[in-house]
């Protein structure tokens, strides 16, 4: 083992995470070498044993993760790795919302100009189809949008896994890497947002049908269906997003397809469901809030500004494109950052989860010791898998 060249050469040696302090022997006048219990070095006059702090190689301490270093480390990726998270985050986000404003701005802007050039005979079937057009626009960008996030969360979970053991990867090896996880990720977020999708058009469409049979109980019947079927879909909503939270985690980090990964979630987060469900929820508003105060107060200040510079609407179109632009360039900025908060709290999320239940932190700590030793070990967050199955081994 090697030793603190820091340390005299009769001092003590602090015992490794994990590891009891040696005993003292109860005639030595010297204080406890690693603390002491409270009221004495010794209850009852017993030698007591001391316990080493846990190891920090990197990002958190290699233990069950509490709800203020969970919270903390979630930023502090952000200032740890920088140009790999933030500036993912930036691309993305900024190649979302431009291919957005380009693709539904361009057909918008041709559908308002067939529109307005239509003969009056043939002008409702015209806007018709002009309307359609424009709804088929949003696809592309929906499409691309799913890619783009399932990309920067498989970059920010593993950007977390390897900050953890003290490892910082550069933007293309993060990006070179999570491409090899990309596609699963992709399948099981446009689940989601299929599944999302099915519910709100299932609720939507009993609403419809109550209201159109007429008269008011009709009209109350939807209502009701509308407002109770919205908190039904919530309270759901709510559920699977805890019971799966760490679906992405286990697609990129261990491996496993989307139903391995999902029956894998559905195990780690049984008895911590609620907990699971209340750091997400809290991060999620934290994030919330703290978007708002920025964005709120800057499109209050540009409209204010749009007022005096234009006051009688002279120049309304490049006035709007102003904005537009402006909006973009404060937008794209926050979205990363909340995009990769968000992401890195899920990841830290699995990583507590896998240590209360799995041990993990200790694996993490013989991997880090191994590798400082330059040792040949395998990934740590890997789990055995059932030969032929897919599944972790039992």
């Amino acid at each position: 083992m090697v030793t603190d060249p820091w340390q005299a050469p009769d001092a003590p040696v602090a015992p490794r995470y994990g590891e009891f302090a040696p005993p003292v022997s109860p005639d030595q006048s010297a204080p406890h070498p690693y603390g002491s219990y409270p009221g004495g070095p010794y209850p009852d006059g017993a030698p007591g044993q001391g316990w080493a702090p846990p190891p920090k190689p990197g990002l958190i301490p290699l233990r069950p993760i509490g709800f203020g270093t969970l919270l903390g480390a979630s930023f502090q990726v952000l200032r740890r790795n920088p140009k790999a998270t933030f500036g993912s985050g930036l691309i993305v986000q900024a190649a979302i919302r431009l291919i957005t404003v380009v693709i539904v701005g361009l057909v918008t802007f041709w559908a308002i100009d067939r529109i307005d050039s239509a003969p009056l005979d043939q002008k409702d079937a015209v806007t018709a189809g002009s309307l359609l057009a424009g709804a088929l626009s949003a696809i592309i960008p929906i499409a691309l949008s799913l890619i783009a996030s399932a990309l920067l969360q498989a970059v920010i979970v593993l950007e977390v896994a390897r900050a953890t053991l003290g490892e910082k990867l550069r933007l293309g090896a993060l990006w070179r890497t999570a491409a090899t996880r990309l596609w699963p990720l992709v399948l099981w977020t446009v689940l989601l947002t299929v599944a999302l999708f099915i519910g709100v058009a299932v609720i939507a469409g009993i609403v419809v049908a109550l209201i159109s049979v007429g008269g008011t109980a009709g009209f109350v019947a939807g209502v009701l269906v509308g407002i109770f079927g919205g908190l039904l879909l919530a309270a759901v909503s709510a559920f699977l997003y805890a019971k799966t939270s760490v679906v992405p985690s286990l697609i990129v980090l261990e491996k496993l397809g989307v139903r391995a990964s999902v029956v894998r979630s559905w195990s780690l987060t049984r008895g911590y469901f609620w907990r699971t469900l209340g750091v997400l929820l809290l991060i999620g508003l934290i994030v919330q809030v703290i978007t708002q105060i920025i964005t709120t107060p800057v499109s209050l200040l540009m409209g204010i500004g749009a007022s005096l510079i234009d006051p009688n609407g002279a120049f309304t179109d490049e006035t709007t494109y102003i904005i537009t632009a402006l909006s973009l360039i404060i937008a794209i900025p926050v979205a990363a950052v909340a995009a990769v908060v968000q992401s890195a709290a899920i990841a830290l999320i699995y990583l507590d989860l896998r240590m209360r239940k799995e041990g993990l932190d200790l694996e993490l700590a013989r991997y880090v010791e191994s590798a400082a030793q330059g040792g040949d070990v395998p990934d740590p967050y890997l789990v055995p898998t059932a030969p032929g199955t897919g599944y972790p081994a039992a």
